[in-house]
């Protein structure tokens, strides 16, 4: 059974998700703490359930979603994991992140990369990677089919979707990628996104403005 928790992070309010099961190994995903109060916050849970974080692994490489990703890296000694068309996206943050406060950001190094049909496993736990561009070209999501959830980045939202005016983005191939890898899932399926409070695939079908 897994075990999923989140942390919302920052001025972007970026929801920081922890999956673990009862193996007690653990994904940390999109990491998007940088002050000491929230790497605490973060580490003191996963210490508090005698976790034993295994890799990071990002849906995609805008600024919000990578922040704290290189310094869990030394914490844990553990891999980072991204898909390569978001790589040009991870190499421009150090270009603009003083322009939004985060003049200390560290440039996290890439371990490996996945695509389409990849699986990540940790514990006994098996998530399906799937590949669903438009908010960015490497955004990738983490569905989970015994439990019925998808962890979805910033593709779809309660009501809304990602946003598409950033470099990379294009609307047209983001709903695209909703109809066709997240509507396909069965109405129960949960989504967490990367911004605010879980949705379910059935409640976005009825009701997302930008889906009718």
């Amino acid at each position: 059974m897994i075990q999923i928790k989140s942390f919302t992070f920052g001025a972007f309010s970026e929801n920081t998700y922890v999956l673990h099961d009862e193996s007690g190994e653990a994904v940390i995903i999109d990491p998007g703490c940088y002050d000491k109060a929230e790497y605490e916050e973060l580490n003191r849970y996963i210490e508090n359930n005698g976790l034993k974080p295994v890799k990071i692994i990002n849906t995609h490489a805008h600024i919000d979603h990578v922040l704290g990703v290189a310094t869990l890296k030394r914490k844990y000694n553990i891999p980072f994991y991204l898909h390569k068309l978001d790589e040009p996206l991870l190499k421009a943050v150090k270009t603009y992140a003083p322009n939004y406060g985060f003049a200390q950001f560290d440039e996290p190094e890439i371990d490996g990369y996945f695509d389409e049909g990849d699986t990540v496993k940790f514990g006994t736990t098996t998530l399906k990677v799937i590949f669903v561009p438009g908010h960015a070209p490497g955004h990738v999501a983490f569905v989970h089919d015994e439990q019925h959830f998808v962890v979805g980045g910033d593709v779809l939202f309660r009501q809304s979707i990602g946003r598409t005016d950033l470099p990379g983005g294009d609307m047209k191939t983001l709903l695209n990628s909703i109809r066709t890898k997240l509507f396909t899932l069965n109405d129960n399926y949960t989504v967490y996104a990367g911004h605010m409070q879980p949705t379910t695939i059935g409640f976005e079908k009825k009701n997302n403005p930008f889906l009718k």
